[in-house]
């Protein structure tokens, strides 16, 4: 039988609340420093699903002073690593291959991603490697989604 990865056991121990969400949040951007350009803050996360939020500070600004394209991007990606890290089995491994993105509109607020996997595939069944389509939606204060984003990440046994 296979076993959740250490990042969502990590997730599971920590009490579900805006202060274990912070040390969650913390670890992970320690472990990607990358991420933490986004000041990213996971606030839901189950085996295909993770919501992350990310307030607008000037780290972010474009010229315009709305949220940068590459940060959005960065975000997405945030969203979807952890989504994979709830998602695929110990026994598998997973990496990005490649990304499109939609900008939908200016985003003027802080933001909030969602990753979300409709069904969740039979890893067992994985032999050699495959590939999985994470959709993300990023969406501003308001409601409204200003950036949309596929991710394929490959996936294979270990």
């Amino acid at each position: 039988m296979t076993t959740s990865s250490p990042t969502y056991r990590g997730w599971q121990k920590l009490p579900d609340n805006a202060l274990g969400h912070a040390v969650f949040s913390a670890a992970m951007s320690i472990r990607v420093p990358y991420f933490a350009s986004v000041l990213p803050r996971v606030t839901k996360l189950e085996p295909g699903l993770c919501e992350v939020r990310s307030p607008k500070w000037w780290g972010v600004h474009n010229h315009l002073g709305t949220f940068h394209a590459i940060a959005a991007c960065n975000l997405a990606e945030v969203a979807m690593g952890m989504l994979s890290e709830a998602t695929v089995p110990n026994s598998h491994r997973w990496i990005p291959k490649s990304m499109k993105v939609d900008y939908l509109a200016k985003a003027e607020t802080g933001l909030r991603a969602v990753a979300r996997l409709e069904t969740l595939p039979d890893f067992a069944a994985i032999e050699s490697g495959t590939e999985l389509l994470v959709p993300i939606s990023i969406f501003d204060r308001g409601g409204k989604e200003v950036v949309h984003a596929e991710i394929t990440t490959w996936v294979s046994p270990k």
